[in-house]
């Protein structure tokens, strides 16, 4: 007799390998037994909705690559969805796994419905940014129905994930008043959620209505990033009341949306001092049961605008390093304006940087190999086969024709002194000559 299912959770309870169970296995270099198992606990989640034919699964969580998503979308300034497809491009070129559509201005769902049709990626969306323009609504005047009617929509478009920001409740909202925050609630979706309940006086209705949510999700296999609305937006707020709060509730909605299995992923921080990484991270795995946990940088400082891409690499390098599962990119426009492709491009590679740092530092089988493909190019002084293994090969290219060494098998930094030169010929028992 055949066993059916709805999600990749419920497969994996009922024993099942599916095709993207497969898929994941395969480009991981791990058994396929080993991927059910860690899906049918949680902690690797596999976003791929019924939906999205063209999707190329993808595993996030415990003992997988550090994957990465982008995030592009329109904006009330910035409309021009052309730009926003040359975003994606440019997220595919760079094999990044995911890419989040945020758009938040009037009606966008041609948009989505082309970005899924075309993209190997998974495909997230953060509904309630789509909500007012979607249902030509103000924001007081939306109900919790119709909240869910927008997350049904984008279900039904064939989006691979969806942050929720259910874990904002009174009782964390709370904490985060008693808390004194500097910079409040940075994020969008947690800001728009906080603003309808005070306006209103109602409860969050992503959590009063949680079971009805879940029923939506599980029945086209949609993962649910659960959102830390609460995350801080400044170094100063980071590992407060407020935000512990809301990750001890989303730990509570992680295990029941495993009981009706549903994915999850975690949502995490954002602004975070280099010393409360770590800790952070044993926190949230502690809180959240292992859950795969997805974060926003973090960023390391706030003094640098213009650079922000570096300072969330390196929160995020050390973020992966010590569990986190996801890294969401952040490009050198964050904190300025809506990205340029140029910015995207950036924040992809920087992203991607901190993911194989974090992996090299993990163990994750296959990581080493490419650090030592690109390490004996070098010792060969083979400049193809090092613009082969370049996480970026456009600009190592550029770099090494924009100048004109005299020895054409070394660079301008040492020329005849090459180090590398120089121990290749003396190992050959060659003389070594720097006239």
């Amino acid at each position: 007799m055949t066993q059916t299912y709805s999600t990749q959770m419920e497969a994996a309870k009922l024993g099942i390998v599916t095709p993207q169970m497969a898929q994941v296995a395969e480009d991981e270099g791990i058994d396929a037994e080993v991927i059910r198992e860690r899906v049918a606990r949680g902690t690797i989640a596999i976003p791929a909705n019924h939906n999205h034919p063209a999707l190329h699964a993808h595993g996030v969580g415990e003992g997988l690559r550090t994957k990465i998503n982008v995030n592009l979308g329109i904006s009330g300034d910035e409309r021009d969805y052309e730009c926003e497809m040359q975003k994606v491009r440019t997220a595919l070129e760079f094999d990044a796994e995911a890419i989040m559509d945020l758009s938040n201005y009037g009606k966008t769902h041609d948009f989505r419905r082309a970005l899924v049709d075309m993209s190997p990626a998974m495909i997230g969306t953060v509904p309630m940014y789509d909500a007012v323009g979607y249902l030509e609504k103000d924001l007081g005047n939306i109900t919790a129905q119709d909240f869910l009617d927008v997350v049904r929509a984008h279900a039904e478009e064939g989006v691979d994930f969806v942050t929720i920001h259910a874990g904002l409740n009174r009782k964390s909202i709370d904490s985060f008043k008693r808390s004194g925050r500097m910079m409040n609630i940075v994020s969008r979706g947690g800001s728009l959620i906080y603003a309808w309940m005070e306006m209103t006086g109602n409860e969050n209705p992503f959590f009063e209505h949680y079971d009805e949510l879940l029923d939506i999700l599980y029945e086209y296999d949609v993962t649910i990033s659960l959102g830390d609305a609460l995350r801080p937006g400044c170094v100063s707020d980071s590992t407060d009341a407020g935000q512990v709060s809301e990750l001890i509730e989303l730990g509570l909605l992680t295990t029941r949306a495993w009981e009706r299995n549903v994915q999850v992923m975690i949502e995490g921080p954002g602004h975070m001092a280099l010393n409360e990484i770590a800790a952070n991270m044993q926190i949230e795995k502690t809180l959240c049961h292992n859950a795969p946990f997805y974060v926003l940088g973090p960023l390391v400082t706030d003094i640098a605008p213009g650079y922000d891409h570096i300072t969330s690499a390196i929160g995020g390098a050390i973020a992966a390093a010590n569990g986190a599962d996801f890294l969401c990119y952040v490009t050198p426009a964050e904190h300025l304006r809506l990205p340029s492709v140029q910015d995207v491009r950036e924040g992809v590679i920087a992203s991607k940087i901190a993911a194989h740092a974090a992996d090299l530092a993990n163990g994750v089988p296959g990581a080493r190999d490419w650090d030592d493909r690109m390490a004996r190019a070098r010792q060969r002084l083979d400049w193809p086969a090092m613009f082969d293994e370049a996480i970026d090969r456009k600009k190592a290219e550029e770099y090494v024709a924009s100048t004109n060494p005299h020895d054409p098998s070394t660079c301008t930094m040492c020329g005849a002194m090459c180090s590398v030169r120089t121990m290749n010929k003396a190992m050959k028992g060659e003389n070594v000559s720097l006239l």
